[in-house]
């Protein structure tokens, strides 16, 4: 039995692995695609619609939702205080590795890419808005690709989850749905309200699929470190799918 659940573990692994690699392929074949001046016309379209359609019934709720993926202004302070709560409560630093980690793999992957791609938003009033590597868009105006909000928000929710289960015992529903609705609200807030191109967010969640299973494959709370006098302990993890033990 126990030998056919580590046969079952090590296929989910490779399966999943194998599910970060297409991801990875999808996303340089999209970046691509656009370099060479494909989809544009399709971007331009659903961008130019979604701009046209924004009764306020739609629009405040949407600009309200969208802020779900504000990395700096709501998912990086919710995760360190999550963090901090915990390692004050489980006297661990590995919490705080934990939200380390995250900003760290952010930062030296969707920026920079950004920066290089040099693509600018909707809204651009220069020219050739559309295209990738455009020397007319500028400082904050090219840096629309990968939509950073949805990337952030894959990663970011995936943090708060694992650092919530070691808070509370979270429902394995309610952590399948912070991991998962967020990310696609913000997918869809931003592509309606003409942040993004909607390759921008499909490039966005192609990348955030990677970073946070990257995330997630990291022995944040099982990695060697020195002696902190007590504080290097592993912190308490509530796996969603766990039960309590039945009474004899």
């Amino acid at each position: 039995m126990e030998q056919s659940a580590e046969v079952h573990r090590s296929g989910a692994t490779a399966a999943r692995w194998w599910a970060d690699l297409a991801a990875l392929v999808a996303f340089v074949a999209l970046t691509v695609t656009l370099a060479n001046g494909h989809l544009l016309t399709v971007d331009v379209r659903i961008a130019d619609w979604a701009d046209g359609h924004h009764p306020a019934a739609l629009y405040w709720p949407a600009r309200v939702l969208n802020y779900l993926g504000q990395g700096g202004q709501v998912l990086m302070p919710a995760a360190i205080l999550l963090a901090a709560l915990l390692t004050v409560r489980s006297r661990s630093v590995r919490p705080l590795l934990m939200f380390a980690g995250g900003f760290a793999l952010t930062y030296v992957t969707i920026g920079p890419l950004k920066i290089w791609l040099q693509r600018a938003a909707p809204h651009f009033t220069g020219p050739n808005r559309a295209e990738l590597f455009n020397p007319a868009a500028t400082g904050g105006y090219g840096v629309s690709y990968p939509s950073g909000h949805v990337a952030n928000a894959l990663v970011w929710y995936g943090v708060i989850a694992t650092l919530l289960s070691g808070l509370i015992a979270l429902p394995e529903r309610a952590h399948l749905a912070l991991r998962v609705l967020p990310p696609a609200i913000v997918f869809v807030t931003t592509t309606y309200l003409a942040f993004h191109w909607i390759t921008d967010s499909i490039a966005g969640l192609l990348l955030g699929l990677v970073l946070t299973h990257l995330m997630s494959v990291v022995g944040w709370n099982t990695m060697r470190l020195p002696r902190l006098g007590g504080w290097e302990r592993p912190y308490p993890v509530r796996t969603p799918s766990a039960r309590p033990a039945s009474r004899a």
